[in-house]
């Protein structure tokens, strides 16, 4: 089964609070979005990517990812979601498995784009990398104070990568009309509200998303820690 990889590098990082798209940032020694394609590729099981970056920086990613008839870069939409429907579009019309994963999670490792791509199955439309909540979950009120302890059992963090057969998630975007593709935060989202079956694959708080500055220390020290 072919099996593309779309990488999701199409935010500016307002949070950030850099002059640079997320995705191009230097993080210990390299742009974020280079660290998630070494991991793809190296996982073994992608035949080709589909990298989707800010409008107007298509060719400062190109530059970076460099040239490869195995590899497109497209523009992103103006949500996550519309950034993933951009990317569908441009996989290859025999690609019949496809990962989404963030360039801003740059620990992802080869081993979880296997698990994940493994783990799914006919039995299931998506498999998703995710961590089992080990905090104590509070729900606040409008002035911040707690208005309930929210039992954690059974919550888990969603991650990335996560993957899906090209159908299933197609469909789901068929079936949801453009203000409900809109509330989603990741994919399994948008296949979940069409009906659709999610596995979880059991990943760790360590596979954390840049969006912060104090993030960008955090995630070098793990890269260098692990020998990246």
């Amino acid at each position: 089964m072919a099996t593309a990889c779309i990488i999701v590098a199409a935010g500016i990082g307002v949070r950030m609070g850099s002059r640079l798209p997320k995705a191009l940032m230097p993080v210990a020694g390299r742009p974020l979005v280079a660290w998630a394609i070494e991991a793809a590729r190296a996982s073994g099981v992608v035949d080709e990517f589909v990298i989707v970056a800010p409008r107007g920086r298509l060719r400062d990613i190109e530059a970076v990812v460099g040239a490869d008839e195995h590899l497109t870069v497209v523009a992103g939409g103006e949500t996550r979601a519309h950034s993933v429907a951009a990317g569908l579009e441009a996989i290859s019309e025999e690609v019949e498995v496809v990962l989404v994963h963030d360039a801003a999670r740059p620990l992802a490792r080869p081993e979880l784009f296997r698990a994940v791509y493994e783990a799914l199955s006919p039995r299931v439309d998506g498999a998703i990398a995710a961590a089992p909540l080990a905090d104590t979950l509070k729900r606040a009120r409008p002035d911040r104070t707690i208005g309930e302890t929210v039992d954690r059992q059974g919550l888990w963090l969603a991650q990335t990568p996560q993957c899906f057969h090209v159908a299933a998630l197609r469909s789901a975007y068929e079936r949801l009309d453009d203000d409900e593709i809109s509330e989603t935060t990741d994919c399994a989202s948008i296949v979940e509200r069409a009906g659709g079956t999610v596995v979880l694959v059991a990943s760790s708080a360590a596979n954390l998303k840049v969006t912060l500055p104090s993030d960008v220390a955090l995630a070098e020290y793990l890269l260098v820690a692990a020998g990246a």
